[in-house]
């Protein structure tokens, strides 16, 4: 009977030295907290670079965008340099002229409101994005572009007169009629030089102004 007391009081100081305890951390003691839950990190969208104003693209020229209205042409660039000068037989069809703050030597085609082409002509400094500007060879030109180009026979001038058109957008080796092509005509004189570079939409294949 006594060793059962005995047996009995020693579990009932355990129980209580087990109530007893603290668990709590110590005073000063960093707290163990749970994980915060992991956001994804979110990519802002990377900006779409300015077009440069110096380079010729079948898109357009700075900003000059090929497609876009005749107002917003006017805002990018002003209004035709010379008012009286005439760009076209029914101009409210088909006009050209020279805006006023475009690049030296740069023309623009609008056709039925909207900019269709930017020709590069006289004393042009510009270049296309292949490198290329007035005064360049036709060799180089077929070799830059190689099988992306096709020639054509100049409609006013002997061989080695010539048209060489290279399409980024829609083209192909007939008369392309798509609105949404996009390509580059160099037109290229007897002396077998780039004299004129026409960028823009189907229009660059007109050799006659607007016809």
């Amino acid at each position: 009977m006594m060793i059962r007391l005995t047996a009995v009081s020693a579990c009932a100081l355990l129980t209580l030295a087990a109530c007893g305890r603290d668990d709590r951390p110590a005073a000063g003691a960093p707290a163990t907290e749970a994980p915060a839950a992991m956001t994804p990190a979110v990519e802002a969208p990377a900006a779409t670079p300015a077009a440069d104003p110096n380079i010729l693209t079948a898109e357009g020229l700075g900003a000059a965008r090929i497609g876009m209205s005749k107002a917003d042409l006017i805002a990018a660039w002003g209004d035709r340099a010379n008012p009286n000068a005439v760009g076209g037989a029914e101009p409210e069809v088909c006009d050209q002229f020279h805006p006023a703050r475009a690049p030296q030597g740069v023309n623009v085609m609008i056709q039925d409101g909207k900019l269709t082409r930017i020709t590069l002509m006289r004393d042009a400094r510009i270049k296309t994005d292949r490198g290329f500007g007035l005064g360049d060879t036709a060799m180089a030109v077929k070799q830059a572009y190689g099988g992306s180009i096709f020639a054509e026979p100049h409609k006013y001038q002997a061989a080695p007169a010539e048209d060489l058109l290279a399409w980024s957008k829609g083209g192909s080796t007939n008369y392309v009629t798509d609105p949404s092509a996009r390509g580059v005509r160099y037109e290229i004189g007897t002396d077998g030089k780039v004299m004129a570079i026409h960028a823009g939409g189907p229009s660059i294949q007109l050799v006659e102004g607007c016809s």
